[in-house]
């Protein structure tokens, strides 16, 4: 099937892309706009590698088509830090707490704690898990990650304060 031109938001920018319809969103964006931090794991929708906020929810890039996207907004891990490169205070509680080993899982990790701490400003550790739960890490053993989690919950209901200025708390 031959690609369409269409208008995708993504980032707060619209962007043009030319791709058929059942491109997944993981290729269009990777390939078409060559915004790699989303990145492809399993292409099945079960390691959360490729996770993105679309419409402020939390969604695994490989499965969902072009099509299926329609003009809801897509947010990747390129799109949270300011634009003078400070980094969002999730993002900066990963850092923080040690939660990033290698990486690969960092990105869709964030997408899913910022969609978290966006609708439940201090969530239970169960909550904090079940969120997760979707996401796989072959380096960190998830303690760091939930501890980043708490962090950054308690930074953004203080006002997000400067970068290593509160301990990660133990769960």
């Amino acid at each position: 099937m031959t690609g369409g031109m269409r208008r995708i938001l993504v980032n707060g920018l619209w962007r043009k892309v030319t791709a058929p319809p059942e491109t997944t969103l993981l290729d269009v964006l990777r390939e078409h706009l060559r915004l790699t931090g989303t990145k492809r794991g399993c292409d099945i929708g079960v390691c959360g590698a490729c996770t993105v906020l679309v419409a402020g929810e939390p969604r695994s890039a490989c499965r969902l088509r072009l099509a299926e996207l329609g003009d809801s907004p897509v947010t990747t891990i390129e799109g949270l830090e300011a634009p003078d490169g400070t980094l969002h205070p999730v993002q900066q509680a990963f850092v923080d707490a040690g939660a990033i080993q290698c990486g690969f899982c960092t990105p869709g990790m964030v997408l899913a704690a910022k969609a978290l701490l966006d609708r439940e400003p201090d969530p239970t550790l169960e909550r904090t898990r079940v969120a997760l739960a979707g996401h796989l890490c072959r380096c960190t053993g998830y303690r760091q990650i939930v501890e980043a989690v708490v962090l950054a919950a308690l930074r953004l209901r203080e006002g997000a304060p400067a970068a290593g200025s509160l301990k990660p708390p133990t769960p």
